[in-house]
């Protein structure tokens, strides 16, 4: 397999203002700036780098700059080079600590939960479920397994997709027992042990998982500073023959940006050139704070993008239904090979979310202003309690990505057990232990018990604080 590249301006631009005329010579500046980029994710391991000429070119340096960038990361244990291979990317001591645990976990009396990014039922949920169980009683003389899903169900998602512009038919949905079910499923039907899957990097951890537990190997695509590096997507499509691409397009899980149509449309098109299968998981799709409302807003190609929805952040996670849309040949498919997992998705469920679906926009607006006055109150107790941390609002989703002064992300998580709140460190959301300068918050608890999250999470940063290492050398030791 050849083995990934990433280009001299792909770098230059992940690199950003690297250069600064007070802080040492110019290779030392560009080896923390690169070493930087492979600590926090944003350059994955194992890629080959520009050869020395032509980044000392896109950089505007001499050669004996980038040079000497290069032999200092080699010492530090950074890269690793083989004669006509290229210098490769890696970590001192190998891949670091990435927890494979739950996200979710059950409640302890006393401990606030800044882990599960979800909201509590509303008031619609209810009705949902009252009027399912109006309409349950006409599907009781039937045997009730569904392996595609209740035609009625079937049909308020097609229509749901038609009324937001990308035309669609029953026959083209598949319901999941929500999206993670779905995401399985794709990978059962389409990949084998070993088989590559490109991923956003940092993306949801329980893809990541299910990618592992498959045999696969995820191959991440780091996000830039500002929304997706559309050119090293394709650049992983052509290199790694990956199976499946699996993408989170609309207020990303979980650094909440949202993806232009130009970026969508360059990526569908690579996947039908590189035979790649895109995934678009959209189960943010519907928590537009500040963003784009609409998702298909350009020319799509038929059988460019399979799509997994769900109703779990939207409306409730205990309402588990999802759903896959794809083409029908494909529809037909899961729908055999599922029977090997289970028999499909629960009547009174599918006729709940069948109710949501038709009539869904009230709820959705409640839901959007709830979550808009919520995070806007976290940014704000970040802001005071927490004011050297880079809190940015997302324009949609349910978290902020919180960047840390220090890669001290999983240290922070272990203290804050112990002063009684629970953090999602940044490593849980990559892998070779990557974005330990990061966290993610959800801003889905109500007035109080944020205040009281918030609080807790700065009296555990300072206990940590002592601790904490600012060099990059030291930085280096404490991550490995």
């Amino acid at each position: 397999m050849t083995p990934r590249r990433i280009r001299a301006a792909s770098l230059t631009r992940l690199l950003g203002a690297w250069r600064t005329d007070q802080a040492g010579p110019a290779y030392r500046q560009l080896a923390d700036g690169l070493r930087l980029l492979i600590l926090d994710g944003r350059l994955p391991l194992d890629v080959v780098l520009p050869g020395e000429r032509e980044l000392a070119q896109a950089l505007e340096v001499s050669r004996t700059t980038v040079t000497g960038a290069f032999t200092r990361l080699r010492e530090q244990g950074f890269l690793q080079s083989r004669q006509g291979a290229g210098a490769r990317t890696r970590l001192p001591t190998g891949p670091g600590h990435r927890d494979s645990g739950p996200l979710i976990r059950p409640s302890e009396p006393g401990v606030v939960d800044l882990i599960a990014a979800a909201l509590p039922a509303g008031e619609f949920v209810h009705q949902a479920y009252a009027k399912a169980i109006e309409a349950l009683p006409a599907h009781l003389p039937h045997h009730g397994y569904e392996p595609v899903g209740l035609m009625v169900l079937r049909e308020a998602v097609a229509a749901r997709y038609t009324r937001r512009g990308l035309a669609t038919t029953p026959d083209q949905v598949l319901i999941t027992h929500g999206a993670q079910h779905a995401w399985a499923l794709m990978l059962r039907l389409l990949t084998g042990p070993g088989d590559r899957v490109v991923i956003d990097h940092p993306t949801y951890p329980n893809a990541i998982d299910a990618i592992l537990r498959g045999s696969c190997r995820p191959v991440p695509v780091s996000l830039p500073a500002e929304g997706w590096d559309v050119e090293g997507v394709v650049a992983a499509f052509q290199q790694s023959a990956p199976r499946l691409a699996h993408l989170v397009p609309d207020f990303h899980n979980p650094t909440g940006r949202w993806m232009d149509f130009a970026g969508r449309a360059a990526i569908a098109a690579a996947g039908l050139r590189t035979r790649t299968v895109v995934v678009f998981d959209e189960t943010m799709l519907d928590l537009s704070l500040d963003g784009p409302r609409a998702s298909y807003g350009f020319d799509e190609p038929p059988g460019s993008i399979v799509r997994l929805g769900s109703t779990g952040k939207s409306f409730w996670g205990g309402l588990r239904i999802g759903w896959i849309r794809a083409e029908p040949e494909m529809i037909a498919a899961l729908g055999r090979m599922r029977a090997s997992i289970d028999l499909g998705t629960p009547v009174l469920e599918q006729l709940a979310a069948a109710a949501l679906l038709q009539d869904d926009e009230a709820a959705l607006a409640a839901r959007r202003a709830e979550l808009r006055e919520r995070r806007d109150r976290l940014v704000k107790l970040a802001a005071e309690r927490l004011p050297d941390w880079r809190v940015t609002p997302p324009p949609g989703g349910l978290s902020v990505w919180a960047e840390l002064p220090a890669p001290v992300s999983n240290a922070l998580a272990a203290t804050c057990e112990r002063h009684g709140v629970r953090i999602a460190a940044g490593p849980r959301f990559g892998v070779d232990g990557a974005f330990e300068r990061f966290v993610r918050l959800p801003f889905t608890l109500p007035a109080e018990p944020m205040a009281e999250a918030i609080d807790r999470l700065a009296t555990a940063y300072a206990r940590l604080r002592p601790q904490a290492v600012h060099a990059p050398e030291a930085a280096t030791r404490a991550v490995v």
